[in-house]
């Protein structure tokens, strides 16, 4: 990466990273779908299905501070592979469970490996692109939050229908293991990392202090309370509250991600801004008031026609925020601790994954309201873009500099310092 032209190798390293960030979205996503199966199944109350996804998300939460940080010190080539191999392995084991406890044991691994792919993936894109890529780039990968729902919700409810809710935990475990192997052989750390201090464990001090760090942080946590709590409990929410079939309520949220898909929203989020050159700050706060909105106006329908209608309009606003979020952490943490930067930021958004399912059975449960149940996710994109409101003014400053790496280290070193604007 010493030369004035980015490597066309970027495009490669961009799909494997998308493609890794996209099988754990899958696998994640796989719960909500087959919850009412399980339950089922293995004979959990309604109340309970929540802490399935919290044990999850409490691993999750806890491999990206740490993945982060792993990245930064080994590399994301070793980092994502292990993880992907892992994860995926833990797949299979849990779709062969019987056992309540053991399912909420090997749940709590699975996102224990799969929670590093983000921050694995952002150093490995912030590496091999350039600064004026990064909006788009950053769009491309945050597709697979969304396209991962899609796909778990449009294979999820057929193959329950035809097998058993074992066969979708047995699939996406073994793509994911195939997609570790891909990984490994075919991803490259990249210049930056040959020209780091070795292994020299990174010194992540000055993100404690970062201010900006600390406020995508909230922003995202908001963000993530309404969509993986909208992803966890809406098949199961509109089962039980609107009485409408499994089949249709995994079409609904198909819709819901798929729409965000279709229209390319994050990659075209992502370009805008990077055209634009107005920062991102304004238009998160934007999206996160209208997630808000729509989540309310869903939780006020009954019919499946009405969540048909709404589905689209709840699914941009529920994932067009996320890679404005992800863009805007590489430059207050600077190259050398991007890694860790990600994985810091990410582990408190996904801390809203952790606390939404635990937080929306009980309200269920207790009132038996739709309506309330959607109130308790609308709460979390509010704060989020109230969030906002204190990050400092993000406009780029363009450069004629391509050379991602040198540059990227820079930033680190005057990043030690403290915060950066």
């Amino acid at each position: 990466m010493s030369s004035a032209a980015p490597s066309p190798y970027r495009w490669v390293v961009l799909l494997l990273c998308w493609a890794s960030f996209t099988m754990t979205s899958v696998d994640r996503s796989t719960w909500g779908p087959a919850s009412a199966a399980v339950s089922d199944s293995l004979h959990v109350p309604l109340a309970a299905l929540g802490i399935f996804a919290t044990c999850y998300y409490i691993g999750y939460v806890v491999s990206n501070a740490a993945g982060g940080f792993l990245t930064d010190w080994l590399g994301s080539r070793v980092v994502l592979g292990t993880s992907l191999l892992a994860a995926g392995s833990l797949m299979i084991v849990f779709g062969s469970t019987t056992s309540i406890p053991l399912g909420l044991t090997v749940q709590g691994l699975v996102g224990l490996f799969a929670g590093v792919e983000f921050s694995a993936g952002m150093k490995l894109i912030t590496i091999w692109l350039p600064e004026s890529e990064l909006g788009r780039a950053s769009g491309i990968f945050m597709t697979a939050t969304s396209l991962g729902t899609v796909i778990a919700n449009a294979v999820v409810p057929t193959l329950i229908e035809h097998a058993d809710w074992h066969a979708s935990y047995h699939l996406f475990g073994g793509v994911t293991v195939v997609l570790a192997l891909l990984c490994a052989v075919f991803l490259r750390d990249g210049a930056a990392r040959a020209d780091s201090a070795g292994r020299a464990l990174p010194d992540i001090r000055p993100l404690l202090h970062n201010r900006n760090l600390l406020l995508l942080g909230l922003a995202g946590f908001g963000g993530l309370w309404g969509t993986y709590g909208f992803v966890t409990w809406s098949n199961t929410l509109m089962i039980k509250g609107s009485h409408i079939s499994p089949v249709d309520a995994g079409i609904v949220v198909v819709i819901f991600s798929a729409v965000a898909v279709a229209v390319g929203v994050k990659p075209v989020v992502g370009w805008l801004t990077d055209g634009l050159g107005f920062g991102m700050r304004l238009p998160i706060m934007v999206i996160l008031v209208l997630f808000t909105a729509t989540l309310l106006v869903f939780g006020a329908l009954r019919s499946y026609t009405a969540f048909l209608v709404v589905a689209p309009v709840l699914g941009i606003t529920a994932y067009a925020y996320s890679p404005l979020t992800a863009a805007m952490i590489p430059k207050p943490a600077g190259g050398r601790l991007t890694g860790s930067a990600a994985g810091t930021v990410n582990a408190i958004w996904q801390l809203g994954s952790v606390l939404v399912p635990a937080a929306v059975g009980p309200v269920f449960h207790a009132s038996g309201s739709f309506h309330a149940a959607f109130a308790v996710l609308a709460i979390g994109p509010l704060l989020g873009a109230l969030a906002v409101l204190g990050v400092r003014d993000d406009r780029p400053q363009r450069s004629s500099a391509v050379d991602v790496p040198d540059r990227g280290l820079r930033a680190g070193a005057s990043s030690a310092g403290g915060p950066t604007a």
